[in-house]
């Protein structure tokens, strides 16, 4: 059952003689993140391993090695498509984090087309953690884990169904990209490169702490936001960058708070190096989202909420607005708040300006009533 009005549809979108990939910056009158052109043209990432003072290459015979990707191989695949498709249909939470990193690797290196392939119905997953709603996940209390290990489990969750996130993205929009254009599937092959760092990031810090991903139950709810929107491009940018992603930048500031006064300042440091880096994930989704708007005369704003409507996602808060406005999300988009305290200030405005009106009419009659 198709749940939006079919003027959003991706699908009823018909290519103009304008290429689309000319649409991949954000019109004027939308301020983009500073850092996104930087971003794009970044060389490949390799340090996938974190040492004393951060981020490093990993060493050179360490299992963990970013050219390691067990039994999988990448060698095969003829186009970038296809190599998300394999990321997707491999359950090894390692295997698929090594294999995401490989995946982009070789389209950049290798030069590979974007093609067309059909991603699975869902994601392959291990058979641990087992996943239930979330309010069957149990309370730090109740877990088996210490707090910080808790939370980096709830995180490593995240980043490991971000990779996810971002393939299917690729895999499933490849039929549209003529329309949509390489630029499109060049960046959610990237994000998905930086959730693999971050997600080995996690498993290595699991590890150090004596904990394993799988020793705690997780939800499925993040994959279940990315199923409602598979049918609708500008429905997935919307769900998932713009707010999934988002709700990253709200929790990442708290989350370090609590492992500082934890104690733990070496998994404190990795979250917050995560949390910075998912500004760029944020503003990524952000620029095609008004893209893909801009190509179906849509207005960004009122197209937003029309999709998190129809397609019942919801917005909570608190907000950092800080990185939200950083990451270039205008606020009147997400918070009813802003848009009440914007409209008070409007109507203040309105009657200042009646105010200064009157006494200006009343100053100029009494000046021409004076001798």
């Amino acid at each position: 059952m198709i749940r939006c009005p079919s003027y959003l549809q991706f699908r009823f979108l018909k290519p103009t003689t304008k290429s689309f990939s000319s649409f991949s910056s954000s019109p004027p009158q939308y301020r983009q993140w500073s850092g996104l052109q930087r971003w794009r043209e970044r060389p490949i990432d390799v340090n996938r391993f974190w040492g004393k003072t951060g981020p490093e290459p990993p060493p050179e015979k360490s299992p963990d090695s970013p050219t390691v990707c067990g039994d999988v191989s990448v060698g095969s695949a003829s186009s970038l498509a296809e190599l998300g498709s394999l990321v997707l249909s491999t359950s090894d939470p390692l295997t698929k984090s090594k294999l995401s990193h490989s995946a982009y690797s070789r389209w950049l290196h290798e030069n590979l087309p974007i093609g067309v392939y059909d991603p699975p119905a869902w994601p392959a997953r291990p058979a641990k953690p087992l996943l239930v709603p979330p309010k069957e996940i149990p309370a730090p209390k109740e877990s088996g884990l210490p707090l910080n290990a808790y939370m980096l489990h709830n995180l490593a969750h995240v980043e490991l169904n971000a990779i996810d996130l971002a393939w299917d993205t690729v895999v499933r929009f490849s039929p549209y990209k003529e329309i949509l254009g390489e630029g499109f599937f060049a960046d959610f092959a990237h994000v998905a490169d930086d959730e693999s760092r971050h997600f080995s990031w996690c498993l290595q810090r699991l590890t150090e702490l004596g904990f394993s991903y799988g020793d705690m139950p997780a939800h499925n709810l993040l994959w279940r936001e990315c199923e409602k929107s598979s049918d609708n491009v500008a429905a997935r940018l919307a769900a998932i960058p713009l707010v999934q992603e988002a709700r990253g930048l709200d929790a990442g500031p708290r989350l370090v708070k609590k492992l500082i006064g934890f104690g733990d300042h070496r998994t404190s440091n990795i979250v917050a190096r995560i949390a910075d880096e998912e500004v760029a994930h944020v503003a990524v989704g952000v620029d095609w989202f008004i893209s893909v708007c801009h190509k179906m005369g849509r207005v960004p704003c009122s197209t937003f909420k029309d999709l998190l409507r129809e397609y019942d996602v919801e917005v909570k808060g608190p907000f950092n607005y800080s990185a939200r406005d950083e990451a270039g999300i205008p606020r009147h988009w997400y918070d009813a708040s802003f848009i009440d305290e914007q409209r008070k200030k409007e109507q203040l405005s309105e009657v200042y300006e009646r105010l200064a009106h009157i006494i200006a009419m009343e100053n100029e009659t009494a000046s021409a009533s004076r001798p």
